[in-house]
Parts: C-alpha cells; structure tokens; sequence
C-alpha cells in the first residue's frame, strides 16, 4: 500500500460532474475528490481487505442477535418502544441493502491487521465516489498514453453491479413504487439519486423525495406521499436513532410490519458505536478489532472517546498518554464508548481511513478518505485507488 502523486485529468472537474458528483470541491477550493493522488494496494492486500469485511459482518450480525439475545438494549440507548420493531425485523428478515465499515490499516507492510473503527450500518454516504467515479477515473487513466500503471489495473470495486443485483434480488419483496427519501443537503441527496439510479437500472418503479416531504395520514394510518398516495416501500437516508425522536416515530413503530423501512430497523444495532466494545467482549482480542468498552478507558492510556450515536467525526476526544490531544465540536451528547487509539495509518502527512462496502452479505468494494489530522469528517478528501 503506497500514496502515489498524479497529475489531475484536464477538465477533472466537468467530468465529475457529467457522471453525478457535483460536489468535487469544498468551499475553501480543497478538493473534496482529490485525484492528485492515488493509493495503489497489492493483489494480497485486496484479498486481505475483502476477507476482514465477510469476517467482520459475520462478528457483527453475530453481536446483533447476541444484543437480541441478552436483551442488552438500554446499553446502546435503544428506546423500549422500538425494541419490538426491531425483534420483529431481525427474525423476519425483511430486505437490507447496504453499509460500510470504517477501517485504519498501513498495508501489508504494517505488519498489523486492518482494524475496525466504527460500522456505518445504517446510512453510509461517499457511494457515488465510491461505485462509479474512481471506476471511471481508472478506465481514463488506463487508457491514457503513458500511464502510470506497468500492467493492467484493477480496481477492488464491484458495488454497482452488486446494488442491481440486489434491487432485482429484493424487487418481489417490495411494492411499487420504491420511495427515495433524504434531508434537503447535497451529499444526502446524492447518495439517494445515486442508490434510485441503480434501482431503476434494476427495472423497479420509484420515486423521489425529502423526508420532511412525507407525511401521516390519521383516519387511514398510513403515511403518504405529497400526492396523497400510499407508501408501502421507503429507501430513507436518514438514521433510525433521530426518526424515532420525530413525531411520526410512533406512527413507524405502529405500521412498521406494513412497510418496508430500508436499512430496516434492526441496523440500528450495528451503526451504533455501542456495538464496538460488545464485539471486543465476544471476540476479546480479535486481530480485527481494537479494545472497546463503555463507561471508561480502564487500562488504556491512549484512546479514543465516542458518542454512541455520533457521525461525521462531530464531538469526538482523542486522548494519548492521558491527556486530550484533540476535540472535536457537535450536536451529538449521551453516552460515550472509549476505544483504544489505532495504529497510524499516514501517508505523506495525511491519515488514511478505509470503508469497505457491503452490498447485503458482499464486501465489494472500497473507497479511501484522508485528513491532514487524525479525525475523518465531512472535509476529509475522497482519493481513488487501484492495485496491480
């Protein structure tokens, strides 16, 4: 695993845009897809990165029915009024489509495992970047006179062939059409353009919307859509912990074995950070995991302090030697989970985070975020890569 540095394509710009990402650029004029850059990985190291993700979702869905289990609910914050939905959903199944797990890892040459930092089970953005422009990026690339590559590239990537197949996979499930629904801001609506795409590529019927654009109908005890029309299948990029503190959250858990909710509910078990120190408790010591655990740092010296429910690297306290190096602002507060400090993973000063993407049951494909400082968030670059 190295960081090479690349010249741009003439026109980058225009041509991110002609395939969908249209914010490429932050507002301080860093780029946000940076292509000045590329991380090229080994064949070995591809194969690593793939078998820790099928490791990690059977460990995690392992800790999800383990949570059902032991009832261990009040651990996580999850609210009693959702705890059926949510047992409901786990025993029948109803379709799930995507996530990503967060990883830190140097390469092979590290001589460390990839670690676990958080499962974003739920609502994980940065797809599009992810599923289409570094593909696109690759095939420019490739096919320029001159380039980089000494042979053929691949690209560990297979999540937009995997997101069709899913839709056509789960397509009996669900009635037509398939509402897409997001917050009014630009990355959520990408992502959820993006994922309604494929979804019709998958010849599905559908629709799109804001959240705050659907609406309850109480003499039918139905939610509806701003025509007034039924909706039995929601696509929603918006996280089960803040729908279950809106008004119609009762009216969710009422209706819920009516609807099909994707992710259903049951992924509020995995996106949760909670989930980190209660995987550290069944698999003490995993090669994959790094020591967690709630209510205080025990032991560690070096570690990293996390709201159960936070996002964005918002309200997060990173502390070495015992003392706070690094605090983070945000709007997220309650309990806390405390995970010991990984191995750095930097590469020309930036520090490297990973998301392996699971389509259902299938790590697929791969996306790289980098930050000139150790917390990933919304300003965190996007870099493609590739290996040989």
């Amino acid at each position: 695993m190295q960081r090479l540095s690349l010249t741009p394509r003439a026109n980058w710009q225009q041509t991110v845009e002609s395939q969908g990402l249209i914010f490429h650029t932050l507002e301080n004029g860093t780029p946000y897809w940076d292509e000045s850059a590329a991380y090229q990985f080994t064949a070995a190291e591809i194969d690593t990165l793939e078998a820790a993700g099928y490791t990690l979702q059977e460990m995690c869905l392992a800790a999800a029915q383990h949570i059902i289990d032991k009832k261990r609910y009040a651990e996580l914050d999850i609210p009693d009024f959702a705890i059926e939905a949510i047992e409901w959903a786990w025993n029948n199944e109803p379709p799930a489509l995507y996530g990503r797990f967060d990883m830190t890892w140097g390469g092979a040459q590290s001589g460390s495992a990839p670690k676990l930092l958080e499962y974003n089970a739920d609502t994980p953005t940065s797809l599009l970047e992810a599923a289409v422009i570094q593909w696109n990026w690759l095939k420019d690339l490739g096919a320029m006179p001159h380039s980089i590559f000494s042979s053929k590239p691949d690209q560990f990537n297979s999540i937009h062939e995997k997101l069709i197949a899913k839709w056509k996979d789960i397509d009996s499930y669900l009635s037509k059409p398939v509402y897409f629904a997001a917050l009014d801001n630009p990355e959520d609506q990408l992502t959820v353009t993006y994922l309604r795409d494929t979804a019709q590529q998958a010849g599905l019927s559908t629709e799109q919307m804001f959240m705050q654009e659907i609406g309850w109908n109480d003499s039918q005890q139905m939610f509806l859509d701003p025509d007034e029309h039924p909706m039995f299948s929601i696509f929603k990029l918006y996280p089960w912990e803040a729908m279950l503190q809106e008004e119609f959250a009762p009216h969710a858990i009422a209706t819920y074995q009516s609807i099909r909710w994707i992710e259903p509910i049951w992924k509020m078990l995995l996106s949760n950070k909670g989930i980190l120190p209660i995987l550290w408790q069944l698999y003490p010591n995993h090669e994959l995991l790094l020591e967690s655990h709630f209510d205080s740092p025990g032991s560690m010296r070096d570690y990293v302090r996390k709201p159960l429910m936070s996002r964005e690297g918002a309200n997060i306290t990173l502390v070495r030697d015992n003392a706070t190096v690094v605090s983070t602002p945000g709007p997220y507060n309650g309990k806390q989970i405390y995970q010991t400090l990984a191995p750095a993973a930097v590469f020309d000063n930036r520090h490297t985070v990973l998301g392996l993407w699971m389509i259902d049951q299938d790590c697929c494909g791969m996306g790289v975020r980098e930050s000139f400082g150790p917390i990933t968030d919304n300003f965190s670059s996007f870099v493609p890569h590739f290996f040989t």
